[in-house]
């Protein structure tokens, strides 16, 4: 089995030692994505359906870095620091996946590695190699 590995830049894959996207075969992993622009900085720091959207959107680019799209994942999971705001995250989850909605999970967490963050997704899926 051959494996792939997609980098976004991020700061903290080349800190802590991962990679945003791996490819094992038709099964595929996307690392806990949080909303972070190009330069490092976190955008919409108070609203949770913009930050969802971004992190959708680097999770996009990761996806398609090994051959597949939001039609190929099977499975998300958004850890969120206020579950008051689920709607937000929602509505952003709903607008991505159309027609080819996965199985997900939302939960609680005390905090994310940035205090402005308020979200963060990871997601698998399969596509043919």
């Amino acid at each position: 089995m051959s494996f792939e590995r997609v980098f976004s830049g991020a700061k903290w894959e080349e800190h802590v030692g991962y990679c945003r996207a791996l490819r094992a075969g038709e099964r595929i992993f996307v690392t806990g994505t949080a909303a972070v622009n190009p330069d490092g900085s976190v955008p919409a720091p108070h609203d949770g359906y913009q930050q969802a959207r971004r992190c959708f959107e680097i999770m996009r680019e990761a996806l398609q870095g090994v051959g597949a799209d939001f039609e190929h994942v099977t499975r998300t999971r958004m850890f969120v620091t206020d579950i008051d705001r689920w709607e937000e995250y929602g509505r952003a989850h709903r607008e991505v996946f159309g027609e080819h909605p996965p199985t997900t999970t939302m939960v609680e967490v005390r905090r994310l590695i940035h205090p402005d963050m308020l979200i963060e997704i990871e997601a698998d899926a399969v596509a043919p190699e």
